[in-house]
Order: structure tokens, then sequence, then C-alpha cells
């Protein structure tokens, strides 16, 4: 059936429902008719809806994680330009083992006049005969070690202030010394003295540095 036909046929469906139906709302009768005129004009019913066809689930083999941004890194205490810079850098109120208290005592009793290398020198002594089977194994019997430190009261170590600066330093090297912060102008010695005094032993070592009043021997 053409174009022209089909709009004839609808026409006349759309008169004759008028006419037969005279009851009903207009409206209505216009798509009743309608309806049935593509039924005779052998049309093919509506397409029926497509069906809604889920998505694949896509699996990811590895967590995505959102980068963190990157945190300040904490300063390095051997990046000090200056050994005096870095006993400043040094946190003096942190807890003390009986050893590393020894270790301070002996900076403060023998060197706290001395400059902060003398100082640390003190310490690597202290430090050095630790390490040496001729000498005790701890920092504490180093120095109680009859007859080496003039300060010592036998084997007791004297009352220290230890709300002075001084002692604060003191503290500050003996850390340094122990973790190696700060390479020692003494070295590897094993003895030390002061310039005002020449024993006997100090012409048989070998002389390592001067430091102020100090003199180191190994």
């Amino acid at each position: 059936m053409g174009r022209k036909t089909f709009s004839v046929v609808a026409l006349a469906a759309v008169a004759a429902a008028t006419v037969t139906l005279p009851g009903l709302d207009s409206a209505a009768a216009l798509a009743q008719a309608a309806d049935d005129t593509l039924s005779l004009s052998g049309a093919a019913d509506p397409a029926p809806a497509a069906e809604l066809v889920p998505e694949p689930t896509v699996f990811i083999s590895e967590e995505v994680v959102q980068p963190l941004p990157e945190q300040p890194e904490a300063p390095v205490l051997t990046e000090a330009g200056s050994l005096r810079e870095l006993v400043g850098m040094v946190d003096t109120s942190a807890p003390m083992n009986e050893d590393l208290r020894c270790l301070a005592g002996a900076v403060y009793f023998e060197a706290r006049g001395e400059p902060l290398a003398g100082q640390l020198a003190v310490a690597q002594v202290i430090i050095n005969r630790s390490e040496d089977n001729r000498f005790p194994g701890t920092y504490c019997s180093v120095v109680a070690q009859k007859g080496q430190f003039s300060f010592m009261r036998g084997s007791r170590m004297p009352a220290v202030r230890t709300g002075t600066a001084a002692w604060s330093r003191a503290v500050a090297i003996a850390q340094i010394a122990h973790q190696g912060m700060w390479q020692s102008e003494a070295g590897d010695a094993v003895f030390f003295h002061a310039n005002y005094v020449r024993p006997g032993w100090s012409q048989r070592k070998t002389k390592l540095a001067q430091i102020d009043t100090h003199i180191f021997y190994r």
C-alpha cells in the first residue's frame, strides 16, 4: 500500500470512528481509529524494548594507592657545620643509662674548662679504652679504674651539678662521642695527661694530639 492509499484509509477510519462512536471522547476516538488503521494496513507491531545488558565487572590486580604528600625530613645531626653547632642540636634532656652518665661525668670533671674539642677527646679516650682488652670493658669501670682519674674518690664519682650549662655540654659531648657523630682529634688514643706534668710513660707512647692543656697518646 502506497503512502497516499494509507492516508485515505486512515482518514476514512477516523471518519467512521467519529460517526459510530459518538459517546467517546474525540481524542480517545482518534487514538482508537489510528490503532485500527495500523492493524488493518498490516504494519508490524512496535519493536520490543531493548534489554539492558549489565556492564562487565572489571577486576584490578593491584591496589591503587593515592600517593601521600612528601613529609619534610628530620634534620640530621651529623650535618652540623661545627662541633659547637652539633652540641647545640643534641637533646640533653633524654634519659641516660649508667654507662653514658659515667662518660658524661668524666668529661664534666676532667675537661669542663677545656674547649669542646678537648672534651670530646677525653670522652674518646674512655670509649677507646672500653674497646681495648688492656682495660675494663665499660665506661664506668674505665673511669673507676684505680689511679687513672684524679677526680675520682676511690671508686665513686663526686656529685654533679646537673642544672648547669657545663653539665649539659658534657652530656651532649658524651652522646656525640658514644654515637660517633663527630670525629675526634684524639683518634685512637688511650692515654692522656695535662701539659703541666711529664709522666715517665709518655716517653714510650706515640703522641697523637695536643688540645689546649691535654696531650693525647696511643
